[in-house]
């Protein structure tokens, strides 16, 4: 068995002893057209359109769409056609328990973001199976495995973070020169060089926002041909796709002269990122390094709209969250990726915001990217 063999078969080790402890069979994860969930890469290597389940024997069965692209790429214990069960869900599952001998009577624990209509063609078609479909369930488990990280992945991590950087360079580098003088020039250019360095593309779609539309957390469109780098704050925030799993970083580019009000705002998002950065340390709950940026920001008249941060992985928003409510448990621990991105937003000043990628270690954290506010 090779390495990234024993990575997966690890993984699914985790899941199958999740699934002895309860007494349940086996577990379903989805991964397909109108209901993505990256477990199945996670658990598997196959990077989408599959079914995936996994026993509480440890073995690994995979139902792909395309069987061609799941033997080169999936490391699993068998690798079955999806059209050998018509190409129906609930068929392809009840397949395999069969193939698997999994008794009649015996839990199967569901997708628990399963349409209702869904699950009762499973409790149907599948009456001799006890189908979980809840909350708190396997999947949600696996999510939990995906914070935090392991050593194959943080290798991943260091690989794009230096992908990642070398773009911010030749970005900075290209805005300067003239040569980047647009939102799209921005956009298309990351998307090029990224591929040209061996990613799979970027992690989420860019977002580039010159001076007159900077003012949004989320521009829209996401970007446009309007000028980039000029007069004003300019947004970047963008984000490179290996081997599933992506960076997120942002950069502001101050040009000319800014008011005092761009100023302030500019002040205080460095001083939110710098306490932020330095509060991120194993045993500390997330809520506590959000709220204390929130009084940061207070303290100088301002509010942030949106969370201070989050996780990434093979989503571009995973767990742990990073935000400022009561409903966030999350406590920091090693292994997990997590961004910092204080950022605050006017009508007429425009926007500034500032991200990095973090790596919780056993005694502190280490900055993966180095993306920065940009004076031009």
């Amino acid at each position: 068995m090779n390495d990234d063999a024993k990575t997966f078969a690890a993984r699914r080790g985790r899941i199958a002893e999740w699934l002895k402890e309860r007494g349940i069979a086996a577990a379903v994860f989805e991964d397909r057209e109108g209901r993505r969930d990256p477990t199945v890469r996670y658990l598997s290597g196959q990077p989408g359109d599959s079914l995936l389940l996994v026993t509480a024997a440890g073995r690994g069965v995979l139902v792909s769409w395309d069987v061609n692209m799941a033997r080169k790429l999936s490391r699993v214990d068998e690798i079955l056609a999806y059209g050998d069960f018509e190409r129906k869900p609930v068929r392809a599952v009840l397949g395999v328990l069969a193939r698997e001998g999994i008794r009649p009577g015996s839990q199967v624990e569901l997708p628990s973001t399963l349409a209702y209509p869904e699950y009762i063609r499973y409790a149907e078609e599948g009456a001799d199976f006890d189908f979980l479909c809840r909350e708190d369930g396997a999947d949600e488990f696996a999510r939990g495995l995906r914070a935090v990280k392991d050593e194959s992945e943080i290798a991943v991590y260091r690989r794009a973070s230096a992908v990642t950087d070398e773009l911010v360079e030749a970005l900075e580098a290209g805005v300067r020169k003239g040569t980047i003088s647009t939102e799209s020039d921005a956009a298309l250019f990351l998307e090029r060089e990224s591929r040209a360095r061996g990613c799979e593309g970027m992690g989420f779609e860019t977002l580039a926002a010159g001076p007159a539309r900077s003012f949004g957390i989320h521009a829209f469109p996401t970007y446009t041909s309007g000028a980039f780098g000029t007069a004003g704050l300019s947004i970047l925030d963008f984000g490179v796709c290996l081997e599933g799993y992506t960076t997120d970083v942002t950069l502001t580019f101050v040009s000319g002269r800014p008011s005092a009000l761009q100023e302030r705002m500019i002040a205080l998002v460095v001083e939110a990122y710098k306490e932020a950065a330095g509060m991120l340390r194993p045993g500390v709950p997330t809520l506590e390094v959000a709220r204390r940026v929130d009084e940061i920001f207070a303290a100088g008249g301002f509010k942030m709209p949106h969370a201070l941060g989050h996780g990434i992985g093979l989503e571009a928003h995973e767990a742990p969250a990073m935000r400022n409510r009561d409903d966030n448990p999350w406590v920091l621990a090693p292994g997990h990726i997590v961004t910092l991105e204080p950022g605050l937003y006017d009508p007429e000043a425009g926007g500034v915001r500032l991200e990095n990628d973090f790596l919780v270690l056993p005694g502190g954290a280490e900055a993966l990217t180095r993306s920065r506010i940009v004076r031009l």
